[in-house]
């Protein structure tokens, strides 16, 4: 099972909230994709800073918010240490070609987005209510994976980010 961190990243402008996404090429899962940032955290990587390293990998951006931070808390033991914090939401898959799960943080970010990122391509801010229009629409190039947090994004979109 692969886990990931993915990133909700947001940004305002005067005509709405809008989210980034870019294009991805996964042949191992049937073809090219818009999806969100992120992917896959590494052995004993933090889901923090696997979101980071991800996100500067595939847009050049820093993310400088991430919601549920505040909340983390380390508990450290002989030789251990475990991170609980609260992320924005959870997914697991159940059916379809990657037996994955992984958690998507709502971030804010900073600098200039790349034409091309680490397998990532057209890197885009597309404003809530495209989002809502593709969910509507399901088109097949339209993540798979990120159809579900997308979904969850949108039925919690009147609930603010809390850790401000």
């Amino acid at each position: 099972m692969y886990v990931n961190a993915r990133a909700i990243i947001e940004r305002e402008t005067p005509t709405g909230t809008e989210i980034l996404v870019q294009t991805r090429n996964k042949p191992h899962e049937g073809g090219k994709w818009i999806e969100l940032p992120g992917g896959q955290v590494e052995e004993y990587e933090s889901l923090v800073t696997a979101l980071r390293r991800e996100v500067r990998e595939e847009t050049g951006l820093t993310v400088t918010h991430v919601g549920g931070l505040d909340t983390k808390v380390n508990a450290r033991g002989r030789g251990t240490n475990v991170e609980c914090l609260r992320p924005f939401a959870v997914y697991q898959t159940t059916q379809g070609p990657v037996d994955s799960m992984g958690v998507c943080f709502r971030c804010r970010v900073e600098g200039e987005l790349l034409a091309v990122g680490h397998d990532a391509e057209g890197a885009r801010w597309v404003s809530v209510r495209q989002i809502a229009e593709w969910i509507a629409q399901a088109p097949d190039d339209l993540s798979w994976v990120d159809r579900a947090g997308l979904l969850f994004y949108l039925e919690q979109a009147s609930e603010p980010d809390r850790s401000e």
